[in-house]
């Protein structure tokens, strides 16, 4: 263990680190190059670097990324990748406050905690932690994106039918293309093209950033989208006191982020609705969550960033990834002859161990990366709208484009965007669909696989015996009681509209 944390603050690693950093800031802030996609594109030019410096590289750019995506998510609420849907949803508004340089700071701030917190949970409690997500086959991951799904009730604005739909109408979405359970067409509507599904990113695109645009189109009139920023002295000090004042909402969002992340193919955007939804759950103020909550942004950011690290406990120990990016270095290793599992772990321990103390170190190096960045950042708000709209769709176009190169992506997502934008005046809110279009990917196959095995064990003890399944449904039950009995006592109504 001292070994490999000497070898994370040699010269050449921080060095490869810091660049994998900086490139990581560009990929996160651009909507749609995904920190997958810029891990990917970043393997080649690893090759001539030793195995532990081209490793940190790729760990500095997937733990950037996962921060920077929140900035074009809370300066014009396109998040820069999945993981950061949530945090858009307060991050957001509160910019449209003129609240943009705090938005900006809290998620940076909570990035770098969640992150650490993250990095250690890698380097102390690999190999308990792991023995929990085993425990995890397809049944467990169904009930989990039910779990998932509980947050539409914070997201559903002023009816949950309407928030129900939303949901389905993402998921629906997501199903497009050959079926998991059979080898059959849904939806594609004898087109070709739709056989390979749709793009999540260039869905995701649709459903947040053409929809903004086109509002932006019709708000033309107006000077700029969002309130004129106004620097304010002492506003970084200020923020990081109000993060750190919630010792509590910390913890349990960087728990949540970090036992997500363990879990294979569950990912920091699931780490970072559970998180907010649990934020509003157990907040006495519910009020103001959506309406620029800071407390919403951190939850989301602490989540999506303790996740991050996370997801290679998995990898290191058992061989598999425990989220997109970190197939992707999984791949790294393999070229270079090494195979992540036991093996890689028993052999090569301090590799692996170094480039835990790699990730940790990045989360600090990005806060302060971050902190200089900020104020070049937030002008970006300052954009008249005659240019920051065309400049938004010329990079969701590349973004949707990029993911699969193919242009057939960019025309789903411009018609899914006009949809969004149509059912969004008629009072959905675009946060559900984004969540089902999230979900389904992971709901249908582990539901399709669970009702497999029923079939020679039963459906009942399938899906409903077992510690993790009871854990998991009792935490839904109780999610979704919480917000209809608030909505209850809010509205002195029916919950339902």
């Amino acid at each position: 263990m001292i070994e490999a944390f000497f070898m994370a603050i040699s010269p050449s690693y921080l060095m490869y680190m810091t660049i994998g950093i900086l490139l990581g800031l560009v990929v996160g802030t651009l909507p749609g190059l995904t920190a997958t996609m810029g891990t990917a594109l970043l393997v080649p030019f690893t090759f001539g670097l030793p195995t532990g410096e081209g490793i940190a590289m790729l760990g500095g750019l997937y733990v950037c990324a996962m921060f920077s995506d929140a900035i074009p998510a809370c300066l014009v609420n396109t998040p820069g990748t999945p993981a950061a849907m949530a945090t858009g949803f307060d991050g957001h508004p509160m910019v449209k406050q003129g609240r943009g340089q705090e938005a900006i700071v809290a998620a940076c701030f909570a990035s770098a905690l969640g992150t650490i917190f993250g990095a250690a949970c890698y380097l102390l409690l690999a190999w308990p932690m792991v023995s929990v997500a085993l425990k995890f086959g397809p049944p467990q991951f169904f009930w989990l994106g039910v779990f998932a799904l509980t947050i539409i009730g914070s997201l559903a604005g002023k009816s949950i039918l309407k928030g129900l739909a939303g949901a389905a109408i993402g998921i629906i979405i997501s199903c497009v293309g050959i079926s998991h359970a059979a080898e059959i067409n849904r939806f594609t509507l004898n087109i070709p093209e739709l056989r390979g599904g749709v793009s999540l990113v260039a869905g995701l695109i649709g459903v947040f950033a053409v929809p903004q645009v086109l509002s932006m189109i019709l708000d033309l009139k107006k000077q700029e989208y969002v309130a004129e920023y106004k620097p304010e002295s002492g506003v970084i000090l200020r923020t990081i006191k109000k993060v750190i004042s919630a010792p509590i909402h910390f913890l349990r969002s960087a728990v949540i982020g970090s036992f997500i992340g363990i879990l294979p193919g569950a990912g920091s955007p699931i780490a970072a609705i559970v998180s907010y939804n649990e934020a509003i759950r157990w907040s006495k103020d519910k009020s103001q969550y959506g309406k620029g909550d800071i407390r919403g942004v951190t939850a989301s950011e602490i989540a999506n960033n303790a996740a991050a690290p996370a997801a290679m406990i998995p990898l290191v120990t058992l061989g598999v990834p425990g989220s997109a990016p970190a197939a992707v270095i999984a791949g790294a290793l393999m070229l270079r002859g090494l195979n992540p599992g036991p093996e890689l772990f028993g052999t090569n321990a301090a590799l692996v161990y170094s480039f835990g103390w790699s990730l940790l170190l990045a989360g600090i190096i990005v806060f302060f990366i971050g902190m200089i960045a900020t104020p070049l950042l937030v002008k970006i708000i300052k954009i008249p709208l005659r240019l920051l709209a065309p400049l938004i769709m010329f990079l969701a176009i590349i973004g949707a484009y990029a993911i699969r190169n193919n242009i057939f992506d960019v025309y789903l997502m411009l018609i899914i965007g006009i949809f969004v934008f149509l059912v969004r005046r008629l009072g959905f809110h675009p946060g559900p669909i984004g969540l089902g279009l999230i979900l389904g990917p992971i709901i249908e196959p582990s539901l399709v696989q669970s009702l497999y095995i029923s079939h020679a064990v039963g459906v009942q003890k399938v899906f409903f015996t077992g510690s993790v399944n009871i854990i998991l449904i009792s935490l839904s039950v109780i999610s979704v009681s919480a917000v209809a009995i608030s909505r209850f006592r809010s509205k002195g109504k029916s919950v339902v509209d």
